[in-house]
């Protein structure tokens, strides 16, 4: 198995492993269209897109959403996309990376900010969810941070051996750096998602363009 097999990953999965822009951007401006705001392109989402989600709207419309205006943006992009998603695929070559990294002995693992029971028959229809020792989703009210749920996860994988410091996080937003930093795990970002590189780069850790170039550098990180 080898010097890194006890290495673990934690996998992000709109953006990252599920390669769903259209989808995302689509749902988007459906949600801004109720406020009377202009459609946003991919270019821009990436620029100004931010976690917790309010605040992302916040930078499009000057002011935070009122509690009303924010729970109709959000029942629209839900609706969307779910409606979109079924168009969208898993990014290019994620099932062999998948495949390889479990093969070698290796674990990794899916921690998502989507809602669990909507991601859970996601991921089993593509026929990866035996790649995963664990498949997480949100529960709960949407517009948080990662932090806490990987706090939570990462709690979970001690129980079979999952140390933080062997774990890196791979996703495609700066929230996932922070989370992998609040427990003690290394990050890597992938630009292929919803951040631009430049705004990737600010949350110091590498940045790479494919997700194969993360899952090589997460075995250098984990080693």
């Amino acid at each position: 198995m080898g010097k890194h097999a006890n290495a673990h990953i934690v996998w992000d999965w709109n953006g990252t492993l599920f390669h769903d822009n259209d989808a995302i951007i689509g749902a988007t401006n459906a949600a801004f269209a109720e406020l009377g705001l202009e459609p946003i392109t991919l270019e821009r989402y990436r620029a100004l897109y931010c976690v917790p989600v309010p605040r992302f709207y916040e930078r499009l419309l000057g002011r935070l959403p009122t509690d009303a205006e924010w729970e109709v943006m959000d029942e629209v992009f839900h609706r969307y996309y779910v409606e979109h998603r079924v168009r969208c695929r898993l990014t290019e070559g994620a099932a062999e990376l998948l495949a390889g990294w479990r093969s070698a002995g290796r674990s990794q693992s899916l921690l998502s900010m989507y809602v669990h029971d909507e991601l859970v028959p996601l991921v089993r229809g593509f026929g990866i969810e035996p790649h995963f020792i664990r498949v997480e989703g949100r529960v709960g009210p949407s517009g948080g941070s990662k932090a806490e749920h990987m706090v939570r996860h990462l709690e979970a994988m001690s129980a079979v051996g999952i140390e933080a410091v062997r774990t890196v996080v791979i996703g495609d937003a700066a929230d996932d750096a922070v989370a992998a930093r609040h427990v003690g795990a290394r990050a890597v970002l992938y630009t292929g998602g919803s951040h631009s590189r430049a705004s990737l780069e600010q949350a110091g850790v590498p940045v790479v363009d494919t997700l194969a170039e993360a899952v090589a550098e997460a075995e250098r990180l984990a080693a």
